[in-house]
């Protein structure tokens, strides 16, 4: 075996991107074989609306995590240590404590941001020194270069790796063809499809508004909303619809995973992402899309400009702004031959830059070098 890397990152439950990334990276065959590795989930929540909220469980689990990491750095003696570390809130003083483990051991340590809100945050008393803290000697890796004026304040440019989040793929170009096929034979109304947690600040509400302008322009489409519940439940939200009279245009499923969930990529038409959400960096879900050939229709949000190449794989919204993204979702449903056009762009760039094993051989390469460097 290599050298010995303790993983300390986020595992399911409950699903959200960064815990997605973490179980890739687990269960990954060239990282495994590559390093010697021991892994340990910090997460206390169990669905996604606890996340970020406090309670006596999340207490007590805290101690006992700090139990398990400094076992891990006594009798396992990692070469490195790789953490996921919260940006913001209460996350950063158990963070501190953490990397202060790392530096009590004399451990070198690099730190994967799955989410932003520093450049904010550092603005609290007392949190600019923390942040000092915690990135000081820190290798640090980003989901994209437009993450970098978060943390600038904070983490020189040569500290800085920018590495791309990357899925498995689902579909081969054969079942790609089928699927392009149905799309193009089936004569149907575009089916518009929002996947994600049920979440306000992931635009569903937003892109309720626009679903509302589009039936009153008297466009034919139908809106699909596939996630778990988040602020908002499923059942509220299909009272709301109708409420405003779109139970025959929009329709809530609830979570679909697996064959289930490949069943809407298939079925669709376009994806539509306009969130907000203040801890939003990368949109993992818009990379799912993208490899069943839908074009995205997403936001000007974190790191997605690095993902959606605007008017290419489809299109950037302001956030919050229901008239022009139903101008977008209208220009789709308007023009069916550049659904095809930008959807298939968008899958040949899932090809050559987002899929799991660009991923994991980046990481590796990341991993190798920090592991083989003298620490500062």
């Amino acid at each position: 075996m290599g050298e010995k890397i303790l993983f300390i990152m986020h595992l399911p439950p409950p699903v959200h991107g960064a815990a997605m990334m973490g179980q890739y990276i687990h269960d990954s065959r060239l990282i495994n074989e590559s390093f010697d590795c021991l892994y340990i989930n910090p997460s206390a929540s169990n669905n996604i609306s606890e996340v970020g909220k406090l309670n006596m469980r999340k207490f007590f689990f805290f101690f006992k995590l700090q139990y398990k990491i400094i076992k891990a750095l006594i009798q396992y003696k990692p070469d490195l240590c790789y953490y996921t570390p919260t940006s913001d809130g209460t996350g950063i003083y158990r963070d501190m404590l953490t990397i202060g483990l790392f530096r009590l051991f004399h451990k070198k340590f690099i730190l994967h941001f799955h989410n932003k809100g520093v450049s904010e945050y550092s603005q609290r008393p007392y949190t600019h020194w923390i942040y000092r803290r915690n990135f000081k000697k820190a290798k640090v890796i980003l989901l994209a270069k437009e993450l970098q004026k978060d943390v600038k304040q904070f983490v020189s440019s040569d500290s800085i790796f920018f590495l791309p989040n990357g899925i498995p793929t689902t579909i081969n170009e054969a079942e790609y063809h089928k699927v392009l096929l149905q799309r193009n034979q089936t004569k149907r109304k575009v089916r518009f499809l929002f996947l994600s947690n049920m979440l306000t600040e992931k635009g569903i509400w937003v892109l309720l508004k626009a679903c509302q302008l589009l039936k009153e322009g008297k466009r034919e489409f139908e809106c699909h909303y596939v996630g778990n519940t988040g602020d908002v439940s499923p059942a509220y939200f299909r009272k709301s619809v109708e409420t405003l009279g779109l139970q025959n245009q929009v329709f809530v499923h609830g979570p679909k995973y697996g064959k289930d969930k490949k069943i809407y990529f298939t079925q669709s038409d376009v994806f539509v992402f306009p969130t907000y959400y203040h801890g939003e960096t990368f949109g993992l879900v818009l990379l799912e899309a993208m490899e069943y050939g839908l074009p995205c229709i997403s936001t000007f949000e974190g790191g997605i400009p690095s993902v959606v190449e605007d008017a290419k794989t489809g299109f950037l919204v302001p956030q919050r702004d229901a008239n022009v993204l139903s101008d977008k979702m209208a220009y789709f449903i308007e023009h069916p031959e550049m659904r095809s056009v930008m959807g298939d762009n968008g899958r040949k760039r899932f090809l050559s830059c987002f899929t799991i094993d660009k991923f994991e051989q980046h990481l590796r390469d990341i991993l190798d070098s920090c592991v083989n460097k003298t620490m500062q």
